[in-house]
């Protein structure tokens, strides 16, 4: 297991909910732009790498169930979330009781988004998904903060939510491996799940923020941007692969 993916996995989501404490907007340009960069990349690394990957396991046929179950599931897992996953911010009451269908579901969906790593040769799953889960911890962090929590307490809420994609790694690799429970066999059924996951969440991020279904120059720039990385880094490694 490659250590560096645990550290980078954790780190991003971890600073970027506790880069709340240093901005006092919460309608940052910047990381609406990360946004569309981080969904545009994920939904590229999707259709490159992991729709393909999935397909050429064994019993390869029932995949489009899973991906449909995937798919089915964050829709689910965003009636209890409130679109957190996709960095929106909710304005809630002055109240201080604990989001905890927010919390669940967002350390659910980060595990199962930690499980393709297992299997991912070419690295860029792993980019995708930290920049993904930085405007995710920040809007957890900002929804907490508006909830009156102490800066502690939303430490320590950011920790728990940043260790789930590392968690999830750390299952799935073990799974793929046979040494949690022997089942290689339903790994790519898992990744299918995952995979519904990530169409779900890409194809929001890219539409949903868009008004009027106009986008900015700067969003395309950063859709484009997302895109050309992915293409980029499925050729090089294709080649690589190929020549070896």
């Amino acid at each position: 297991m490659e250590i560096w993916k645990l550290v980078v996995l954790f780190f991003s989501a971890f600073l970027g909910g506790t880069t709340i404490f240093l901005v006092k907007s919460d309608k940052s340009q910047l990381l609406k732009l990360i946004l569309s960069f981080s969904g545009a990349y994920l939904f590229a690394i999707t259709v490159l790498h992991l729709i393909p990957d999935a397909y050429s396991g064994a019993d390869h046929e029932a995949i489009g169930v899973f991906i449909l179950i995937g798919f089915l599931l964050q829709v689910l897992l965003e009636q209890f979330s409130e679109g957190v996953e996709h960095g929106h911010i909710h304005k809630h009451s002055e109240s201080k009781a604990f989001p905890y269908g927010i919390m669940i579901s967002l350390c659910l969906h980060a595990f199962l988004e930690g499980m393709p790593l297992a299997k991912d040769q070419h690295n860029a799953l792993i980019y995708g998904i930290a920049l993904h889960h930085i405007p995710a911890a920040f809007a957890l962090a900002s929804i907490l903060l508006q909830s009156h929590f102490r800066r502690k307490s939303i430490v320590i809420y950011i920790s728990i939510f940043a260790i789930m994609a590392p968690l999830g790694f750390y299952v799935s690799f073990g799974l793929s491996n046979g040494t949690i429970g022997g089942v290689e066999a339903y790994f790519n059924k898992i990744m299918g799940i995952v995979i519904g996951i990530f169409l779900h969440i890409s194809t929001t991020i890219l539409f949903e923020s868009s008004i009027d279904h106009k986008v900015s120059k700067r969003k395309m720039i950063a859709v484009l941007a997302g895109v050309a990385i992915a293409l980029i880094g499925f050729y090089t490694t294709g080649q690589t692969s190929h020549n070896h």
